[in-house]
């Protein structure tokens, strides 16, 4: 099915909780136990739309030695990712800016690993974002990034959002849908890869839902 924009930001304070509220748990630890098992002995790392910077803290908690910078663009996002970070006493551990993924400001070759879930879907053109990370990411770096895969028929994609249950509201179970229709297609995330020249990266569909993309860090 073609794709059809959603908002690159979710910046109202309602979004924001309504994001916060959904439960995200297995997936999140799924994805921070890759992002440990890919990564090196101490860190620098990167995480490109933290949200609520829920990810950033199961890291944290699992790496004590890494420091991870956690940015988003959407400030209602971090007001409430800084209330997690306090509440998880992660302070000096979890730094949060308000940023955008597709122009950073740090130097090249600057972090051990980035890493990225849910973001892409929202970007309309997510080429910047790619020779971004790649720029700011060591030659030998650990790359993490997931995101939903955009199905082949809307009939398809209903019934994906049908499947999902009932403990959603109706806003949270449209959030679902409207992101489903703002994915990527694989071959298009791979398109991308190939584009800005990251030829050692392993892209594949991780689940009926999701694609990934990965590179473990190299001594």
């Amino acid at each position: 099915m073609e794709r059809i924009l959603e908002p690159e930001v979710m910046d109202t304070e309602a979004e924001a909780l309504e994001y916060d509220s959904m439960d995200f748990l297995a997936v999140n630890a799924v994805f921070a136990q890759r992002t440990v098992e890919l990564g090196s002995r101490i860190a620098q790392v990167l995480d490109l739309g933290t949200g609520t910077a829920r990810i950033p803290i199961l890291i944290a908690q699992a790496r004590p030695e890494w420091q991870i910078v956690a940015i988003d663009l959407a400030e209602s996002m971090l007001a409430i990712a800084r209330k997690n970070v306090v509440s998880a006493k992660l302070e000096t551990q979890i730094q949060l800016e308000l940023m955008d993924a597709k122009q950073l400001p740090y130097p090249s070759s600057s972090f051990d690993g980035v890493i990225s879930n849910s973001l892409i879907h929202h970007l309309p053109d997510p080429l910047p974002f790619f020779q971004e990370l790649k720029r700011v990411l060591k030659p030998q770096g650990f790359l993490l990034l997931r995101d939903l895969l955009r199905p082949h028929s809307p009939v398809i994609a209903d019934a994906m959002v049908a499947e999902i249950g009932t403990e959603y509201s109706p806003h949270q179970t449209q959030l679902f849908r409207d992101s489903l229709g703002a994915a990527f297609t694989l071959e298009e995330i791979q398109s991308f890869v190939e584009t800005v020249g990251f030829s050692d990266v392993k892209v594949y569909q991780s689940s009926e839902r999701h694609w990934t993309i990965e590179r473990a860090f190299s001594a």
